[in-house]
């Protein structure tokens, strides 16, 4: 008899859930402050707090009193630092690829939800070459930055599903607050950015320590 998946719709954030790139975008946010705001340094773990938030959210969170220039400025030395110059590490978390291509073939549809912008998408996918495996991709670029709901919203849209349909996977208090606002069941990983307790604040139907450990946590509640 077939298994009945608990949802048709697993939709990921990127950035430290499938990917480990959080030194190289704490290291681009670090580079493209100092070019642009010199006196205005942030720790590493301010600068790692924000990952998540679409770009200009994440700038204006480091920075509330950033002038408009100031902030597009940094966005612009960011992108520049990301996708051109900067060579800090940045791979799949070990087990990624593969939990992703057991999942597509139980029968769940697959999507991206992330706070990076298009063009860095896009290039990472490639690079991996895990854009076949999704159904649908957004980023904060193209609409509302986490934790709006509107980058969900889209996705389930464009797919034809309903919230109950889907669950959000992320690392960050964002993504829990993101699925919670579109009245969507979200799952933490805790290998990311944000502590089990950040994430806990928002009612996830769990946590796990692992990507290879999603298909288990799926299995046990079909």
């Amino acid at each position: 008899m077939k298994t009945v998946l608990p949802y048709k719709l697993l939709i990921f954030d990127w950035d430290g859930t499938i990917m480990d790139s959080v030194a190289r975008i704490v290291n681009c946010l670090r580079i493209s402050s100092e070019q642009i705001l010199g006196d205005e340094k942030r720790s590493d773990h301010e600068l790692k707090d924000v990952i998540g938030l679409g770009l200009r959210e994440a700038i204006q969170q480091l920075h509330p009193l950033a002038t408009e220039q100031q902030i597009q400025d940094m966005s612009n030395a960011y992108r520049y630092q990301y996708m051109d110059v900067n060579k800090t590490s940045s791979v799949l978390f070990e087990g990624a690829e593969g939990a992703l291509h057991t999942l597509e073939k139980q029968g769940y549809w697959l999507a991206v939800a992330t706070g990076k912008g298009r063009q860095g998408l896009d290039q990472v996918l490639e690079m991996t070459g895990l854009g076949p495996r999704f159904h649908s991709t957004r980023c904060a670029s193209e609409t509302f930055s986490k934790p709006h709901p509107l980058m969900l919203e889209e996705i389930l849209q464009q797919l034809g599903l309903n919230a109950e349909d889907a669950l959000m996977i992320g690392d960050t208090e964002y993504d829990m607050e993101m699925a919670r606002n579109a009245n969507m069941d979200c799952l933490g990983v805790s290998y990311g950015v944000h502590s089990v307790e950040r994430l806990q604040k928002h009612q996830p139907i769990g946590c796990i320590d692992h990507i290879n450990q999603l298909e288990t946590f799926l299995s046990n509640r079909s």
